[in-house]
């Protein structure tokens, strides 16, 4: 989330950058959620503190904009692409790395139906809140807690590739 926080921060402040669309990788939390599934991420919630840090507010669960995702949609519907619309949890820690992640898994609010997880999104979401913008987020899932399937390198790579296409479509459609 930091450099997400950088990086998402000085392009809304300082270039006038209006509508970001994150593209990234996931790990799946249920059983709905296959192997090379794309997400749409409609809500992204942390644990961390990363929006009392930069605005002194207690805020761990945030929105994409909706105006983005319609955008995306509509898209992934016109190019033929499938898509699942879902709320992740953005972790501060690889989750494959936790002594523990039952535990972690535990922890999250079942009231937000967390489906995934990835390291960034909250960042972005909140300061495209912060300052007045558009922010989204498109994901592959390459791993799962549930699925104990491993992939090489070279699949994990081109998995990306209907990702990209979706992400690319939606931006040339803003």
């Amino acid at each position: 989330m930091p450099s997400m926080g950088i990086y998402s921060y000085e392009l809304f402040k300082f270039y006038d950058v209006e509508n970001i669309i994150r593209l990234g990788s996931c790990g799946g939390y249920n059983k709905d959620l296959n192997l090379f599934d794309l997400v749409l991420v409609d809500n992204s919630y942390t644990e961390g503190n990363y929006a009392l840090s930069i605005n002194n507010s207690d805020c761990h669960f945030i929105n994409s904009s909706n105006e983005l995702n319609s955008v995306i949609e509509a898209t992934a519907k016109s190019i033929d692409i499938s898509i699942k619309k879902s709320n992740i949890a953005c972790g501060e820690v690889f989750d494959a790395y936790m002594n523990d992640m039952s535990k972690y898994l535990e922890r999250l609010p079942k009231e937000y139906n967390i489906s995934g997880a990835e390291m960034e999104a909250f960042a972005l979401f909140y300061n495209a809140k912060l300052l007045n913008k558009k922010a989204s987020c498109i994901l592959t899932v390459v791993d799962s807690y549930f699925y104990n399937e491993n992939i090489s390198a070279d699949a994990r790579q081109n998995s990306l590739n209907q990702m990209i296409k979706l992400g690319l479509e939606s931006a040339i459609r803003l």
